[in-house]
C-alpha cells in the first residue's frame, strides 16, 4: 500500500492580514501549521517558518530564529531579496494580490511571485503556491523592484485616479458607482488586448480643445491634482502615440 508523503509543518509568524489569511486557507488545502503567532512566539518544531510581517521587520525576524538543519524559513515580500532572511535555507512567497480585511480570502487563481535558496526550498514554495490554487511563477532577487513598482501601479495607483475621478464626478453631482462599469470595462478591455489597443478619449482623437476644458475644470475643482493630471495627460499621450505606430 502506498503511503503518500507527509507535508511539513508550517509555522505562521505575523497576525495581520495576510498571516490570518493564510492559516485558515493552508489548514483547508491540507496543511499542519501552526499560527498565526505573534512575533515574539518561538516557532517550536515547524520544518517551515513562513515570516507574514512588514517588510521592515523581515531581517530582524530572520535573525531571531535560530538556524537548524532542514527548517526553511521564508517571506511573503515581494519587494525584498532573499538575502534578508540569511543565514536561513530560504524561499520567498509573494501572493499577488489585495487581502480584504475581515472576511475569508480565496487564493485560487492569483498568481504567486516564488523563489528558494536551493532547489527544495523553491519547491516548497511552489507547492504552498499551487495547493492553494496559485499560479507560481518564479522571481528573480533582481527583478523584485520592477516587479513590486508594477504590483503597486496596478493596485495602489489606481486607486489614487479613481480617487479623482470619484471627486471630480461628484462636482457633477454623479455619484462612483456611476463609475464602475466603465471602469471594469476598462480594465476587461485591456486584459484582453492591452492598453495601447483600446484607449479611447480625447488625448486618443488629439482633441486638445477638450483636454484643456478638462484641465481648467481640475484646476478649479482640486488645484492640488493639477500636477497629476498633467503628468497623466502627457503619459497618457505617449501611450497613444504607441497605439498609433
Amino acid at each position: 500500500m502506498h503511503t503518500p508523503p507527509t507535508r511539513p509543518r508550517v509555522a505562521v509568524v505575523g497576525r495581520g492580514r495576510l498571516g490570518s489569511a493564510l492559516v485558515p486557507a493552508l489548514r483547508d488545502a491540507g496543511w499542519t501549521v501552526d499560527g498565526p503567532l505573534g512575533r515574539d512566539t518561538a516557532p517550536d518544531g515547524a520544518d517551515v517558518v513562513l515570516l507574514c510581517v512588514p517588510d521592515r521587520e523581515i531581517a530582524t525576524a530572520a535573525a531571531a530564529l535560530p538556524p537548524r538543519n532542514g527548517v526553511l524559513v521564508g517571506h511573503c515580500s515581494g519587494a525584498t531579496p532573499l538575502t534578508a532572511l540569511a543565514p536561513h535555507e530560504a524561499f520567498g512567497l509573494h501572493p499577488l494580490m489585495t487581502i480584504p480585511a475581515g472576511a475569508p480570502t480565496r487564493f485560487d487563481g492569483a498568481t504567486a511571485g516564488v523563489a528558494g535558496t536551493t532547489a527544495h526550498a523553491l519547491a516548497t514554495a511552489q507547492d504552498l503556491a499551487t495547493s492553494l490554487g496559485m499560479l507560481p511563477f518564479t522571481l528573480d532577487d533582481g527583478a523584485r523592484p520592477a516587479y513590486h513598482a508594477a504590483a503597486s501601479v496596478a493596485s495602489n495607483y489606481l486607486l489614487t485616479v479613481e480617487d479623482l475621478a470619484e471627486r471630480l464626478a461628484a462636482v457633477a453631482g454623479v455619484p462612483r458607482q456611476a463609475l464602475v462599469p466603465l471602469v471594469r470595462a476598462t480594465v476587461d478591455n485591456w486584459a484582453a488586448h492591452g492598453a495601447a489597443r483600446v484607449l479611447t478619449g480625447p488625448i486618443a482623437r488629439s482633441d486638445t480643445a477638450t483636454v484643456a476644458r478638462q484641465r481648467a475644470a481640475v484646476e478649479a475643482v482640486s488645484p492640488a491634482d493639477l500636477d497629476l493630471f498633467d503628468t497623466l495627460a502627457a503619459a497618457t499621450g505617449r501611450l497613444a502615440g504607441r497605439g498609433a505606430a
